[in-house]
C-alpha cells in the first residue's frame, strides 16, 4: 500500500479515524482504516462499488455505531457527542433527495439550521441569516422562493450544499454528489466545492471519476476489498496500475504542460 500523506499532524486534525473496523454479522466490510483530515483539505473517497464507501460515511456520521477503532471529531470520541453535537461539527450532502412535499428553496436550506435553535421551534432571525449567507456564497441567492422540485439537477445539489452550509458545521461529507448531473453541472458544482476547501471547510467526498479526483482533490483516499490500496496526492498515488486494480479498466495517464493529469480508458 502506497501510504504517502496517509495521515496528516494528528494535532490539527479536524477527523481521525483510528483503525475502523466494520462488519455484518461474519462478514467483514472495512478492516484497518487509518486517515485524518484537516482544516481546508479536500480528501476524495475512491473505490468500486460495494467496497465500503457508504458504511465508511456512515460510522464517521455516527448512524452506524457497531464499528471498532475510532472515529476522533475535534479531537473528541464521536461516541460520547449528542446528535446536537454532531450536527453543529459535521454536515452531510447526500447524492440527490426527493422529498416528500414541495418544499421552497428557503425551507430546505432552513432545515440545516435545525440543531441552532429550540426543537420544534420556528426558524428564528439568525436561523434565517444563515440560510441567506449560505445561498447568497453558493451563488443561488434568489432561488430562496423557488420549488426545490422544479430545479434542475445542478440546482438541486447546490441547494443541498447551501443547507449543509448553514448548519454551520465545519466538515463536510458529500456522498457522490455529482452521480447524477451533467458534465457542466458536475464541473459547477465541483468548482463550488473546491472554493468551500479554500475558505475552510474541510470535505471528505467520494466519487467514481479519477478525473475528479486530479482535478479536485488535495489527497485521495483509495479503498479495495474494505481496506486503504492507496492514499496521498492524487498525482502520486492515483497510478494507472491502482485505477485498473480498483475498476478493472485499462487507462492511460497523461500530464500536461501546466502538470494537470488527465486519465483516458484505453479501448480495445
Amino acid at each position: 500500500m502506497n501510504t504517502a500523506g496517509l495521515a496528516s499532524a494528528s494535532a490539527g486534525a479536524l477527523l481521525e479515524v483510528r483503525n475502523l473496523g466494520f462488519a455484518y454479522g461474519d462478514r467483514a466490510i472495512l478492516g484497518n482504516i487509518d486517515f485524518s483530515l484537516n482544516t481546508g483539505e479536500l480528501l476524495g473517497l475512491l473505490g468500486p462499488n460495494g467496497v465500503g464507501k457508504s458504511t465508511l460515511f456512515r460510522c464517521i456520521l455516527g448512524l452506524e455505531k457497531r464499528y471498532s477503532g475510532l472515529v476522533l471529531l475535534e479531537g473528541g470520541d464521536i461516541r460520547h457527542k449528542s446528535p446536537r453535537l454532531m450536527a453543529q461539527a459535521i454536515a452531510y450532502v447526500p447524492q440527490n433527495h426527493y422529498p416528500s412535499f414541495n418544499y421552497s428553496v428557503m425551507d430546505m436550506v432552513l432545515m440545516g439550521t435545525a440543531a441552532q435553535g429550540k426543537e420544534w421551534a420556528s426558524p428564528n432571525s439568525r436561523q434565517r441569516q444563515n440560510a441567506v449567507e449560505a445561498l447568497e456564497r453558493l451563488g443561488i441567492a434568489g432561488f430562496g422562493k423557488r420549488d426545490f422540485i422544479r430545479l434542475s439537477g445542478g440546482e438541486q445539489q447546490l441547494v443541498l450544499i447551501a443547507r449543509a452550509l448553514a448548519q454551520q458545521a465545519r466538515l463536510l461529507v458529500m456522498d457522490e454528489p455529482t452521480a447524477n448531473l451533467d458534465y457542466g453541472n458536475q464541473i459547477r458544482v465541483l468548482l463550488q466545492v473546491k472554493a468551500l476547501s479554500r475558505q475552510g471547510y474541510s470535505i471528505i467526498m467520494s466519487t467514481h471519476n479519477p478525473e475528479q479526483a486530479f482535478l479536485f482533490a488535495d489527497r485521495v483516499l483509495a479503498l479495495h476489498n474494505g481496506s486503504i490500496a492507496a492514499a496521498g496526492p492524487p498525482s502520486q498515488v492515483l497510478t494507472a496500475a491502482l485505477i485498473r486494480r480498483l475498476y478493472h479498466v485499462e487507462v492511460r495517464l497523461h500530464r500536461d504542460d501546466a502538470g494537470r493529469i488527465s486519465c483516458m480508458p484505453v479501448l480495445s
